[in-house]
């Protein structure tokens, strides 16, 4: 039975978001031997690794990436105002990942001097990225154009199944996918590759404003935290030993 339009976008959603999760403990591992040896412990189910290898940060298992807390955020703004709204996006991302925050930690201030004492890897607690960082002194700085000009990372492909799942198949689709990426990454290759990345999923012909609220009832549980996808009797806390 083909699945409908409908049920592929919350899919689409709540897939992504399960996927960032299942991923975060083995996020940002550079080195392909260091990965290996880590995956062939794993094997074959590596996701949801149970103790976190990430050499950068360390966050309990089942919980987001940087990545995935930025397509909750959007997700939320889209299910709240209907429509890709860059005031209010602004907002949400600054209050979600701004003063007070658990990303609001020293090695993530955005005025950080570079060539100071070395920081000391990983830290306890999500990472603020380079994006949200120039994000940050740009709404600081009183810009109108709030997105960072020179990141060009992956941010954009990571965070767009909820703007695309909301205008699936509609011809202003691509143009508020750019709208909301441009507020944390205004490089134009980013965008480029953002939406060439959206243009890949098939169109359809629905309207899927209501979905979204739907989806985002399914994910607003601790900000779509995924700890019961952990193995039975595995857990991870900031006190256990790194891998390796």
């Amino acid at each position: 039975m083909a699945l409908s339009l409908r049920d592929r976008a919350i899919g689409a959603i709540i897939g992504a978001a399960v996927a960032d999760a299942a991923a975060q403990p083995m996020h940002w591992i550079y080195s392909p031997d260091k990965l290996t040896e880590i995956l062939s412990d794993l094997e074959p189910c590596p996701e949801f690794r149970p103790q976190s290898a990430n050499p950068f940060y360390r966050r309990m298992t089942g919980e987001q990436t940087c990545y995935g807390d930025q397509a909750y955020v959007l997700l939320e703004s889209l299910s709240q105002c209907g429509d890709v709204n860059v005031e209010d996006l602004t907002k949400r991302f600054y209050k979600f990942f701004g003063p007070g925050t658990v990303y609001d930690l020293p090695l993530n201030d955005p005025y950080r001097k570079k060539g100071g004492p070395k920081a000391i890897l990983p830290i306890d607690g999500p990472w603020r990225n380079g994006s949200l960082k120039a994000f940050f002194r740009n709404v600081d700085a009183g810009k109108e154009e709030t997105g960072s000009d020179v990141d060009c990372q992956m941010d954009g492909v990571t965070k767009l199944a909820p703007v695309v799942a909301m205008y699936a198949g509609r011809p202003e689709m691509l143009d508020k996918v750019e709208k909301a990426m441009r507020v944390t990454q205004n490089n134009d290759m980013c965008v480029a590759v953002t939406l060439a990345a959206a243009s890949s999923h098939p169109p359809g012909k629905e309207q899927l404003s209501e979905d979204i609220s739907t989806a985002h009832t399914c994910c607003v549980h601790k900000h779509m935290s995924f700890a019961w996808c952990v193995p039975r009797g595995a857990s991870w806390s900031p006190d256990s030993e790194p891998a390796g």
